[in-house]
This record gives structure tokens, sequence and C-alpha cells, in this order.
């Protein structure tokens, strides 16, 4: 079994970055393929540049690691209440190329931010748009209050209920995949 996880942010000292590899950590039974979206840049998603130039190599190397991948694990960040520009920007360049961009997988969603809402919105975004992209969604998961919750010296979540749920998730996720 592969799972790819990754944070849909861009920025280097991300709180979603830290949970995404908190939680794929947790994984014994899997190869974990992380990517840092970072390292597939991309121009301003417009369809002029498309028209002109095609779609960038970027995009298409990005959507093989969805396409190798058995799931996907998610950390998105929230700016403003929703995605943030670098993940919609890669995701607008994705769905260009094949608009099931999830290929059927299972997808676990999880979202953290510094305050008591964590990232709520986004999460709530992504529950409704990952089916329409060709995602199973198999759960999702709020960390509100990060500081309070994550203990970023020995990087795991210290909040037993919310790590509880966290385990719980994952394993719905292994075992999807084992009987699929």
């Amino acid at each position: 079994m592969k799972i790819l996880t990754f944070a849909a942010t861009n920025s280097s000292k991300s709180i979603n970055k830290q949970l995404v590899q908190y939680a794929s950590g947790k994984i014994e039974s899997a190869h974990i393929d992380y990517v840092d979206i970072n390292d597939f840049e991309l121009p301003i998603y417009n369809i002029d540049l498309e028209e002109k130039f095609g779609i960038p190599n970027a995009a298409h190397a990005f959507l093989k690691h969805i396409q190798q991948a058995d799931a996907v694990l998610i950390s998105l960040a929230e700016h403003n209440g929703s995605y943030t520009v670098a993940f919609k920007n890669l995701f607008d360049w994705l769905s260009r190329i094949d608009r099931n961009v999830y290929g059927n997988k299972p997808v676990l969603l999880l979202a953290t931010s510094p305050g008591e809402n964590g990232a709520i919105t986004v999460l709530k975004q992504a529950n409704d748009a990952v089916p329409y992209f060709g995602g199973q969604v198999v759960g999702s998961l709020s960390i509100p209050s990060f500081y309070e919750n994550f203990d970023s010296e020995s990087k795991q979540l210290n909040n037993e209920s919310l790590d509880s749920q966290l385990d719980n998730l994952l394993n719905q996720l292994v075992l999807n995949l084992q009987y699929s």
C-alpha cells in the first residue's frame, strides 16, 4: 500500500505540515510518499497560459504522485476561510489534466489552525469538493488550537482525545485499502 501525504500549503513553517507528517508517521503498514507542494512550482492558472504553453510539467508530476498512490492524506491550511492560494492553484492545474483528480481513491482530510476553529471551514469545503473530483472521503478531523494540542518539540499531539480520533481515522484509511 502506498499513501500520498502532503500539506495543502506553501508555508515552510506550516503547522499543517507538522500535522500531516505526524499522522503519516503513525501508519506502519504502508509506504508513505510525502511531497511538498513547493516542489511543484506553477504559474497562476489562467486559460490563456494553458492555451499558449499547455499544462506545465510540474502539474503532471504532482498528478503522477496521486495516480501512483493507493490513498491520499491531506492536511489543509485555511486562509480567509478557504484553501491556500498555492493549493488552489495546484488543484486548478490538476483538474485541467483530469477532472477525476483523486482517481476514485480514499482520501483522509485533516486541518489545523492556531485558533479554536481548527480550520473547520476549509475542511467542510474539502469534504464537499473531494467526491466531486473523484475522491472517496473516509473521514476528516480538525485539530483546534494547534499550539495547545500539539507539542512542537516532540512533534506529536498531546491531546489524548484528538490523538485517539486521529488513530481511528488512520485505521479506517488502512482498512479501506486492505478491503478494496
